[in-house]
């Protein structure tokens, strides 16, 4: 079968090499053509589980209150006092330009939300009308009093100096999109769990279609907001200082991020590729060739993406540098063969040279091809999209890599002239053999390190986290990063985090006493759990809020459900809003209990089941649109906790802290299981990061079992697979112990490092084992064949090493932290791997001598396959 593969290549691709480059071209061109489509992806769906029912409650949760994205800008007035004349001015002018923006629904600032202690008014005063900062004869001092301490403002619209305030602006709820995704999504879980019918597959191919198309339209609007709400803020900055922050931001910016590396890092490994060639070959065909199938490969993978819609994101987008890299190594390894027969048999015309190449090199490149799809495919169990995505990219990638060397390079190389003119003498085995002189003369050494970076790495293993803070993602000297900090520790918290509680089955109080610790004789017709129709609640024809819900039933004659808005039930909020407010990793928090702290206050005491009732028909929208709706859906029997998580906290433990509000809710307060829910984006990011260490460290032993049973295939012996394992096992090991050692956490690009260091390590194995087994049939002589192949292929595995090394290191100007991790600890894996295949793998084989005898050659002095390509 080989042979037979063998001949239709030469007759296919050496037998007609126009032809075969004019095909390349034309694909590529093709391929070329769809970049203009070409999208990047940066939405908070692609920081989140697919598979993650949490999900879908969350995106159920925002509908429902109403809560969708927004906007902050933090403001500091620069020339004096924030609550001057003039401040107040400029933030007014702001303001108003901030809300003509398009997709933003409504801007709250200091400026126009309720005052209730400015002066302290009682709840028939509030009843009668609201006054805001802006309205006339309000004493600002008295604001400015009420913006530090009431329990609606405290930590929340500004900052503790009285400094800093911020805006939020409230965007549109994508009301269709999440129609959409939950459709969308709901399909997927059938079709996991049951399967769908052709109706139903169908519908699931057209609303992923329609979603996808929706989102792209979101997406590229969200972007020009930005640069709107940044263009207006611009014209602000001599006057005070201002910052930017908000999910969407971060999106923009992040894309942003990803751009730039694509471009800056993609042209620089390239141009290191350029200068690598140069230095190691001396020959400009030795750097055209490999150059031009690197960018073909990437063009045409590029394009590939573009056609199908298939979006990079904050993963993936390191992609490109990696398929660069590995189509390098491919090419090299065929250039440093090519030479190697080029100088020992020099009489042998183009298609010769180029057969024994492909004859001799095509068996280890697939092998190293598929163990790196092994490994990449690996990280598709993960259950995160863009980590799914780039595991299945790069599989394609790679073997578009294979296949695009093996067919650019020969073919090329059929129409050029031999000539070894400019080639100079290459004496980088002499570097080379200093490390099989190494590990033949200092055996205990090169044992002794690998048995004690074993153990240290063990010990990091151990230490290794999935905690991180998602502010240290950015450079200081980011917006994003200085956004957050001012928000995260002046006004509130960053990250929001939500507790739903629902209506428990027995509604009577949960706590032995009401207000004045009687029984309250109202409880029965407002906290009840049925009302009969005749003795429906004689407020529900007034309450505006049954009135505006969207959910409600035009047939439905009877109030809805009002536990949450009785003694006991705003209690119960009560406790559990305390407890969460006394957590140092929580900032502002806020629910019905900071309606109810702030009726009690104004009331001058405890208010019973009634007076809650009458306070809750005769509040304005103006005060329901903030303290009732966000918090309260009667409809659902469902109140609502909202916080926000300070970021910045280096003690922050986002599993540890949903894990204590349970336990406290659960155990301490009595509420159900099944009636307190914790969501928000901190759960999404806590739920992706658990997931993290599951699905990858775990299967981890599952991938090198794969690969060790490919090394069985390959090389027919326990022993020789078993050997090739151990050098990048023992690289794995040594990256993640070097993460848990220097307190790196694991997230969604470190934790592909172990399937990169996998993936191209065993490559140096592969090679190295191949050729070995090769020059061992010569002699029979373990030591001197070691020497030989550090001479050989060890210059091929240096040449290709050094340039990921240093191509990835390049990573390191990102001002995207991840980008830095992940190339510095990419660096480092391919460092451990290269000085384990060229040290410890060749001691193995020197110790355990697992290769038979070699039998005598049909040909004296020429290697088997190279005998086989001359016959073929």
């Amino acid at each position: 079968m080989l042979l037979g593969l063998k001949t239709w290549y030469e007759k296919l691709v050496l037998g007609h090499p126009k032809t075969v480059l004019a095909l390349v071209a034309l694909l590529t061109i093709a391929a070329a053509a769809g970049l203009p489509r070409f999208k990047l992806d940066a939405s908070a769906d692609s920081l989140t589980l697919e598979t993650d029912d949490s999900l879908d409650f969350f995106r159920e949760i925002s509908e429902r209150y109403n809560s969708g994205d927004f906007l902050v800008v933090t403001y500091r007035y620069k020339e004096g006092d924030l609550f001057s004349d003039e401040s107040l001015a400029t933030m007014r002018r702001l303001q108003d330009e901030l809300a003509m923006v398009q997709g933003v629904s409504g801007v709250q600032s200091v400026l126009n939300v309720p005052l209730l202690y400015s002066p302290k008014q009682s709840i028939s005063d509030v009843a009668d009308g609201i006054r805001t900062l802006s309205s006339p004869g309000v004493d600002r001092d008295l604001a400015r009093k009420e913006f530090l301490e009431s329990p609606i403002y405290k930590d929340l619209i500004l900052s503790p100096d009285g400094e800093t305030t911020a805006m939020m602006l409230n965007l549109d709820l994508d009301k269709k999109g999440l129609d959409l995704v939950r459709e969308r999504d709901a399909l997927r879980r059938q079709r996991n769990s049951e399967g769908l019918s052709e109706e139903e597959a169908q519908r699931l191919e057209v609303v992923s279609a329609e979603y996808l198309q929706h989102r792209t339209a979101q997406e590229a609007a969200a972007r020009d907001r930005v640069k709107e709400v940044r263009a207006i803020l611009a014209q602000y900055n001599d006057s005070a200082e201002l910052f930017l922050g908000g999910l969407t931001m971060i999106t923009s910016d992040m894309i942003a991020f990803i751009e730039s590396d694509l471009v800056v890092f993609g042209t620089g490994i390239l141009a290191f590729i350029v200068i690598t060639l140069l230095l190691i070959f001396r020959q400009p065909r030795w750097v055209l060739l490999p150059l031009v199938t690197c960018v073909t490969t990437a063009v045409m993978m590029l394009g590939l993406l573009s056609w199908l819609d298939w979006r990079l994101t904050v993963i993936s987008a390191n992609f490109v540098a990696l398929l660069l890299i590995i189509t390098l190594a491919i090419t090299i390894h065929l250039a440093v063969r090519y030479r190697e027969y080029f100088a020992e048999y020099p009489e042998w015309d183009r298609f010769q040279l180029a057969s024994a190449t492909v004859a001799f090199m095509a068996k280890p490149c697939l092998y190293t091809g598929l163990t790196t799809m092994v490994a990449f495919i690996s990280l598709v169990v993960s259950g995160i999209r863009p980590v799914i995505d780039f595991g299945w990219m790069m599989s394609i990638g790679v073997t578009m890599a294979l296949v695009l060397s093996f067919l650019i390079l020969p073919a090329s190389l059929m129409l050029l002239k031999k000539r070894d003119a400019g080639q100079g003498r290459d004496n980088s085995h002499a570097f080379t053999q200093v490390f099989s002189r190494f590990a033949d003369n200092h055996k205990a050494v090169v044992l002794g390190v690998a048995v004690i970076a074993a153990v240290i790495s063990a010990v990091g293993i151990s230490r290794l986290k999935v905690e991180n803070r998602f502010i240290d993602y950015f450079d200081d000297s980011t917006e994003i990063h200085q956004g957050m900090l001012v928000i995260d520790q002046r006004l509130g918290g960053t990250i929001n985090l939500d507790v739903v509680l629902n209506k428990p089955e027995q509604s009577a109080p949960a706590f032995e006493g009401e207000s004045d610790g009687e029984e309250d004789p109202f409880a029965a017709d407002f906290g009840g759990d049925e009302v009969a129709e005749d003795e429906a609640d004689p407020f529900a024809a007034e309450d505006p809020f049954a009135a505006d819900d969207p959910f409600a039933s035009s047939s439905e004659s009877q109030a809805p459900d009002a536990y949450w808005f009785t003694v006991a039930g705003l209690n119960q909020i009560e406790q559990l809003h305390d407890f969460l407010e006394a957590q140092p990793e929580i900032g502002k928090v806020q629910s019905l209990a900071t309606l109810y702290k702030m009726a009690q206050d104004l009331n001058d005491g405890g208010l019973n089941d009634f007076e809650l009732a009458v306070a809750r028909q005769s509040l304005p929208e103006e005060i329901n649109q903030v303290l009732v709706h966000p918090y309260w859906s009667p409809e659902h029997q469902q109140a609502r906790i909202t916080m926000r998580v300070i970021e910045s906290d280096p003690d922050l433990s986002r599993d540890e802290l949903i894990r204590r509000i349970y336990t406290f809710a659960e155990n301490d307060m009595g509420i159900a299981a099944e009636d307190i829910r914790q969501t928000g984006m901190l759960v999404l990011y806590n739920n992706m990061l658990q997931s993290l260490f599951k699905s990858q460290i775990l299967t981890l032993g599952a991938v090198f079992a794969g690969i060790l049973l490919m090394f069985l295939v390959l090389f027919r012996s326990l022993w020789l697979a078993v050997i090739a394992l151990v050098p990048n096992m023992l690289a794995a090991c040594v990256v993640l112990g070097g993460m848990g050692l220097a307190n790196i956490p694991l997230d969604m690009m470190t934790i592909t490092i172990a399937a990169i260091t996998v993936g191209i390590g065993v490559d140096h194995a592969i090679h190295y084992l191949y050729r070995f087994r090769e020059e061992f049939a010569k002699d029979g002589d373990y030591v001197a064949t070691m020497h030989r192949s550090h001479a050989t292929i060890g210059r091929a595995m240096f040449y290709t090493a050094i340039t990921i090394i240093a191509g990835f290191s390049i990573l390191a100007l990102s001002k995207f932290v991840p980008s830095i991790y992940f190339g510095l600890l990419t660096a480092l894996a391919m460092s451990a791997a290269l000085l384990g295949s060229l040290t410890l793998l060749p001691l193995l084989l020197v110790l355990i001598k697992p290769l038979p005898k070699p039998a005598e050659e049909a040909q004296p002095g020429k290697p088997a396959a190279v005998a086989e390509a001359c016959t073929g």
